[in-house]
């Protein structure tokens, strides 16, 4: 199926494409670069309801000084053309100037205590980006189900967290990580990476797979994180944080089902990735 989609890059324009939308309204949120991992999520939106809306914007809101806003790629005839394969209905692709027409916003959204740790931590006003952003298209779009990668699992988690604190009424959909035949997780970022660099990025993928097979011979939480940074932990890559975690609240678990989750520097480049298990 090749059908490129409408393009509307304006909050009037995308209210009157919206008006021809029947049925359930699926919604797909991107920063654009897209790839197979993205592409994933329009799929499993169009599974869901009978049309697709993509949006594709990045973001200012959830950069902090001297991260990469600025040299994020962006190819949006490039993202049409991938959309056209998969089924979107119309894409909204504004302005900063169009998102946030007033400025700087006034009024935020506190992410909670789940945005204080990992990647919180790390990026303390990420999350509050996030949320801001994510908040500001759901409005415009009014999505009946939205979808959002697992590959950003603590992302996830937030969102979900607050669709049902502030009773949003839409169902959030976390789809799989998209992985590339030799375990690298999909991500825009992975273009930044230079041959060499990307050979060392596959230790992230591979340290998860320690974690498993760990967790898999009995191993307990503790052990589980010791053995996956011990398999992270080698040249070329500056490890930012091993955890395993509940899905939900992102604190220590000792047992049960949780994501263990990981964040590394390979050269100048910011990799996350997890997966997740069972700890007996």
């Amino acid at each position: 199926m090749v059908n490129e989609p409408k393009v509307v890059k304006t909050r009037e324009e995308l209210k009157r494409a919206l008006t021809s939308m029947s049925g359930q309204r699926g919604l797909v949120m991107t920063m654009g670069a897209l790839h197979e991992g993205h592409l994933s999520l329009v799929k499993a939106a169009a599974q869901r309801a009978g049309h697709v809306v993509v949006s594709i914007f990045v973001n200012p809101t959830q950069f902090a000084p001297g991260e990469d806003f600025e040299a994020y790629p962006r190819d949006l005839q490039k993202d049409l053309n991938a959309l056209a394969q998969v089924g979107a209905d119309l894409v909204f692709a504004p302005s900063a100037e169009e998102m946030y027409p007033h400025g700087e916003a006034q009024v935020r959204i506190d992410p909670g205590p789940t945005a204080k740790v990992l990647e919180g931590k790390t990026r303390p006003t990420h999350f509050a980006g996030v949320c801001l952003v994510v908040n500001t298209v759901f409005n415009l779009v009014r999505p009946d189900v939205a979808v959002f990668g697992q590959k950003d699992a603590q992302q996830l988690a937030i969102v979900r967290q607050m669709v049902r604190d502030l009773d949003m009424g839409i169902e959030i959909v976390g789809a799989p990580i998209v992985r590339s035949s030799d375990g690298l997780a999909l991500s825009s970022r992975n273009a930044y990476l230079s041959e060499s660099e990307r050979a060392k990025a596959l230790g992230l993928s591979k340290a998860l797979q320690t974690g498993a097979q760990a967790a898999q011979t009995g191993a307990d939480a503790k052990m589980i994180v010791h053995k996956t940074l011990e398999a992270l932990t080698q040249p070329g890559i500056e490890v930012d944080y091993v955890a395993l975690v509940d899905p939900t609240t992102f604190q220590p678990i000792t047992h049960g089902t949780g994501v263990l989750a990981v964040a590394a520097k390979v050269g100048a480049t910011r990799l996350i990735d997890n997966l997740i298990l069972e700890v007996k």
